[in-house]
């Protein structure tokens, strides 16, 4: 078949014009129309053509172009050719649809069938046209020069994922046959085990990801290895990192050899490590590359000079710059001269909220404090915005508090550092950190504007249950108004009425009393474990003296779910049913059946009192459990199981009576000390003091998302308005649009649907972040240790929160609904807010990742006498389901039992 005349092919540039632009009068122009649909010169690519080469194709051609940067020259085989080899093989649609219904985690189903893919798509003949177009455009680079085959997918190598190292690539091919044995191997490895799984587990459609091949001439060089522009361990955008070897790139990619490793920040090499290379991969003659031992005079030689490696961090920042973003570029030397084979954004940095400013600020992660670290949806996290006491920033999906002139001014600096201790010690030692090195914090004279001390005033209110009560009321009324007034609210009034409505959520939050009455309870906490570890040497004793502590609407909530049990457990017909529901609308099927309508009576009235609360509930889109009632019925059984009847009301005696025990015996044992009286009777103050108002701690919380369903409900009435209007296609897409966007929406009935997709998939990609304690605004993740010397070896260290040792069966739980417990089991879950409360009548013990002295999860399990061991890191990780733990609530740390 003739060559097209007009190809454009320009040996000089590498890739040039689009090939086959020739015109319709010309014999056997077929094939110049096969090239157009088939085959993309590199430098015709960029990054708005994705779904024709893929994301690696794009970003080479959009590299390819920018002045002063050497891509070695190439070609796309675009996805229309990969799209072709699979609609033209009728058994591959069979296939992709199995592939779409394995279990993500099912590695040998997966295994098997992704293999039985990749070998039909090798086996599949080329048609000739497509043979043809490729084997063109080979001769305008060099018919019998060495290539890089390369894949390129559709969904590599985005912003918001990353899939390096999924497909394959093929260095230094030689000749036509094997350029086009090595493009079906890359259409190939779309399917690789692990690609496969990867897909299934973020939710991408296999058979929408295609896979264009880029095909470039080989580079043999002296030096390569990778760029990072911003340091890929800590975070930090103003260090840049490289790693480099000898030979070909594959050396360091396979793990064949240590790299050396160069820091670079503000143009200096600030940190260097040449490591002994023994090995590289090196091109074989005829095709393929092989290992070949370094000589050991050379070894330990560095791969780049200095100056080579700030040349090369230079390059660097100035694709950062035109991608808009930190990048992970692949780099060879050629000649003292750096050639770039792929430059993709690093997708594992945490994003920095924005200030608008170049100075440095130090934040601390809200969602810690909070028990909730998942990712908000963005009307979640406007709401909480518009609500929080204090100015708050977004980041990743997080909320962070910029905490700088708290750390820069001395007189709130101290005790900011004692209250951040309190809530999470990793959170205080991160900070005292930063602090050392001295200069990311300014520091501020005495006087200056860092605010008053964090911890507040003292709390100078009597001992008196009345003001719990009256605290309550004012709550209850408030509410109660809400409920009332914001009935006829709607379109945009309902807006302004909202803003209103967190105006006067703020005030209650902000009423002094409410302030004084949780220092209060908190105050005496910290005094009496303090005190009696001085006085009597005992650790903690504050956990016991505060069981079964009035007036706590958290654990309430949990015991008034055994009432729940006790109406349920005479009727097996209900129970059997329950075992089985799966439907929301079970509650309307329950009177059907004997005892049904008791049961479902229980079931509402405790969803009329804790309907609003649900995991992650500080985020007003997630589900509550009113909307979602299933979520709660594997507890409910739990507890059926479990108890006997009438267990609220013994376990909550049995605890007051311990605590009434534990009173006894303290004031006892301080009376027979030197000035015995005098301590017995202010610990007894402070017990009065503790139990008066521990309780109240909880209560605020349960106000706040109180208020938020009020809010959500009313704001889906608008969602479902305008679904009904054809401004939205679903009421739930209301969640990816900020409060003042939606009113935007709701004034003019328009909406932006790229912006609502945009969210979601930036939603999706948060899940795969870690969200730091502390972050600054140079991006470096701050990381805090625990530095203790006291633990057994191989232990697992935390913040020691509530008394007691116990042993039992770890139970790894990270979703509230899939939780099945047996009696004296250990949770163990990555944090606890107040909806896991119901879990905590079940278990013996307690273990998370995150959380602090009075945290949620910690206040209740003292509250319910359960030894815990909060901020141990990666306990879900280094902690296996079934496996039998120890945990040292009085001391701190968790042991893992043979």
């Amino acid at each position: 078949m003739a060559t097209c005349p007009a190809s454009g092919f320009d040996e000089a540039r590498g890739a040039g014009d689009p090939i086959g632009r020739c015109s319709a009068t010309e014999q056997d122009c077929r094939g110049g129309i096969g090239v157009i649909e088939y085959v993309m010169g590199l430098r015709e690519a960029d990054e708005t053509q994705v779904a024709v080469v893929g994301g690696k194709g794009a970003h080479l051609g959009a590299l390819s172009r920018i002045e002063g940067i050497r891509v070695p020259a190439g070609f796309c085989v675009t996805t229309d050719a990969y799209r072709r080899i699979v609609a033209d093989t009728p058994s591959m649609a069979d296939r992709l649809d199995q592939l779409s219904h394995l279990n993500p985690d099912d590695r040998e189903a997966i295994r098997t069938l992704s293999a039985d893919i990749r070998r039909t798509i090798e086996g599949i003949a080329f048609p000739d046209d497509l043979a043809a177009a490729i084997t063109r455009a080979l001769a305008r680079l060099g018919e019998q020069a060495a290539y890089a085959v390369r894949s390129s997918a559709t969904a590599e190598d985005l912003p918001t994922a990353s899939f390096a190292g999924q497909q394959d690539t093929y260095l230094n091919v030689v000749g036509p046959a094997a350029i086009l044995q090595h493009v079906s191997r890359c259409w190939a490895s779309l399917f690789t085990e692990r690609a496969v799984a990867y897909r299934r587990r973020n939710g991408i459609d296999h058979r929408k990801v295609r896979m264009a091949v880029v095909v470039q001439q080989m580079v043999f060089p002296h030096a390569s290895g990778i760029l990072f522009t911003a340091d890929p361990v800590t975070g930090n955008r103003k260090v840049a990192t490289v790693d480099a070897g000898f030979g070909l790139g594959e050396a360091l990619v396979s793990g064949l050899v240590n790299p050396d490793v160069y820091k670079v920040r503000d143009g200096e090499v600030v940190t260097k490590a040449v490591s002994a290379k023994q090995r590289a991969v090196h091109p074989l003659p005829g095709g393929g590359t092989q290992e070949v031992a370094i000589d050991p005079r050379r070894q330990g030689q560095a791969a780049l000079t200095d100056a080579q490696v700030v040349r090369l961090v230079r390059l660097g920042r100035r694709l950062e710059a035109h991608f808009g973003r930190p990048q992970d570029i692949e780099w060879c030397l050629v000649d003292d001269d750096f050639q770039i084979v792929q430059s993709r954004p690093i997708t594992t940095l945490f994003p920095i909220p924005e200030t608008g400013d170049q100075d440095n600020h130090v934040y601390v992660s809200v969602g810690h404090g909070q028990m909730m670290t998942d990712p908000m949806k963005p009307l979640g996290l406007s709401i909480w915005r518009l609500t929080a006491m204090a100015p708050m920033h977004e980041a990743g999906g997080r909320l962070f508090v910029d905490v700088t002139r708290h750390l820069a001014s001395p007189a709130s600096r101290d005790g900011f550092l004692e209250m951040a201790g309190r809530s999470d010690p990793l959170i205080r030692d991160a900070l005292e950190t930063v602090l050392d090195r001295g200069d990311v914090v300014p520091s501020l004279p005495d006087g200056g504007p860092g605010g008053p001390p964090a911890g507040g005033p003292p709390a100078p209110i009597e001992t008196d249950p009345a003001i719990v009560t009256q605290l309550i009321e004012r709550s209850q009324a408030s509410i109660a108004a809400l409920r009332r007034d914001i009935r006829t609210k709607t379109g945009p009034a309902l807006f302004d009425f909202l803003l209103d409505a967190f105006e006067e959520h703020k005030r209650v939050l902000r009423d002094p009393l409410n302030f004084q009455a949780i220092m209060a309870g908190m105050e005496a906490t910290w005094w009496l474990n303090d005190k009696l570890y001085e006085w009597l040497g005992e650790k903690n004793a504050a956990d016991t003296l505060t069981l079964s502590a009035p007036g706590n609407v958290t654990s309430e909530m949990g015991l008034a779910l055994l009432d729940v049990a006790d109406v349920i457990r005479p009727h097996p017909e209900v129970v059997a049913f329950l075992q089985g529901v799966e439907d929301e609308g079970f509650l309307d099927e329950l009177p059907k059946l004997a005892g049904g309508t008791e049961a479902r009576e229980a079931i509402e009235a405790y969803l009329d009192r804790y309907g609003m609360r649900c995991v992650g509930e500080i985020d007003i889109t997630r589900p509550r459990w009113s909307e979602r009632p299933t979520t709660l019925v594997p507890v409910i059984l739990d507890n059926v199981k479990l108890f006997e009847p009438g267990a609220a009301e013994r376990r909550f005696e049995q605890g007051r009576q311990e605590a009434e025990k534990k009173e006894r015996d303290v004031l006892s044992r301080l009376r027979a000390l030197p000035d015995g009286e005098r301590k017995a009777d202010e610990a007894k103050r402070m017990i009065d003091r503790v139990r008066t108002f521990i309780g109240y701690r909880e209560y605020p919380k349960y106000d706040i998302v109180s208020r938020f369903f009020v809010y959500k409900q009313a704001l889906l009435e608008e969602a479902e308005r305008l679904v009904r209007a054809g401004v939205l296609p679903e009421k739930e897409d209301i969640f990816s649009l900020t409060f003042q966007e939606l009113h935007d929406v709701v004034r003019t009935n328009q909406v932006d649907d790229q912006l609502i997709q945009q969210r979601k998939d930036a939603y999706r990609s948060y899940h795969a972040l870690t969200p730091p304690r502390v972050l600054t605004s140079d991006g470096e993740v701050i990381t805090g240790a625990y530095r203790r010397d006291d633990v057994p070896a191989g232990a697992l260290i935390g913040l020691p929160v509530s008394a007691g040792t116990i042993e039992g069966r770890a139970r790894v739980i990270l979703d509230m609904a899939e939780a099945d417990l047996a009696a004296g089991d250990i949770l163990v879950t990555a944090h606890t807010d107040p909806s896991w409360t119901p879990l905590f009548v079940a278990v013996s013990g307690l273990v998370t990742e995150v959380g602090g002295l009075m945290t949620h999860g910690a206040v209740i399990a003292r509250e319910y006498g359960l030894p815990a061991v909060v901020g141990v890191v990666d306990a879900t990780r280094l902690i296996r389901d079934g496996q039998r733990i120890r945990v040292h609530g009085t001391d701190g740390y968790v042991e893992i039992l043979p």
